[in-house]
């Protein structure tokens, strides 16, 4: 999912003096009361249900969507196929991993116009890009072969999905033994290897696509959300002593490029 209610800025290791944290540059906080707006207190009112409710609803349901789409179209392509098992599995994925160690960040209730917000401002539109390819608005024509593209695509997925898992795990378990800045494991070469994950797996489904809404999707998603998380988390993340050393051997998201 992309849109943060609370990144925890935690992660493990002692802590002697406490420095003075830089702020978060004034666009990235005004971002990010905007969303958290939008998303949790919209309209006001009640609040009946959790972040992580709209965003498992999503995700569960994403085989089932994808399946009726196969069937009401009547497209049994070998894209159509691919792109639901790395779709679908992704959700379930996601799933489980609430299941055995759901982030906090999701647990808050929000307003029932601000889940809405949520489901069409994002989580939604990732059913588009499944609509695109089985209904046929998209027509792939792929810059390799299709099987080499489809398992570059599968192979993008997969390691994707594995980097968030373990980095959410670690974050999870970590934190539950010690508060703390977390500076190994998959957090040792990367600051955000959870969002780092996320990219690589809806990249992999713009790539399946191969159309130009899910590319301005992403970069909403990517842009308007993830960067201001990363930014925020980063913020946080200043106050620990060891925040300067850390921050200067590590990269920012993708290891010898940003």
């Amino acid at each position: 999912m992309s849109v943060s209610i609370d990144e925890s800025s935690a992660m493990s290791s002692e802590a002697t003096s406490t420095p003075t944290p830089y702020e978060a540059p004034a666009w990235a906080r005004a971002m990010r009361r905007l969303t958290d707006h939008m998303v949790c207190d919209f309209l006001g009112g009640p609040r009946p249900w959790k972040f992580a409710w709209i965003i498992n609803f999503q995700k569960a349901g994403t085989f089932v969507f994808l399946l009726v789409l196969i069937a009401w179209y009547d497209n049994t392509s070998t894209a159509a196929w691919v792109y639901t098992a790395m779709q679908g599995s992704y959700g379930l994925v996601w799933i489980l991993k609430d299941t055995a160690f759901p982030d906090p960040n999701w647990q808050q209730r929000i307003t029932i116009a601000g889940g809405i917000n949520a489901f069409l401002g994002v989580l939604g539109w990732y059913w588009v890009f499944g609509w695109l390819l089985i209904s046929g608005v998209s027509q792939p024509s792929y810059p390799l072969p299709d099987v080499v593209w489809y398992c570059l695509c599968i192979s993008l997925c997969i390691v994707g999905c594995a980097i968030m898992i373990a980095a959410d795990a670690q974050k999870y378990f970590t934190l539950r033994v010690q508060r703390g800045l977390i500076t190994d494991g998959m957090h040792r070469y990367v600051r955000h290897p959870n969002y780092l994950g996320e990219i690589m797996i809806y990249g992999s489904f713009a790539m399946m696509v191969w159309h130009w809404l899910p590319v301005v999707v992403l970069a909403w998603v990517w842009l308007g959300l993830f960067a201001v998380n990363m930014i925020m988390k980063e913020a946080s993340m200043s106050r620990y002593p060891e925040w300067a050393a850390y921050k200067k051997r590590t990269w920012w998201l993708i290891p010898f490029v940003l």
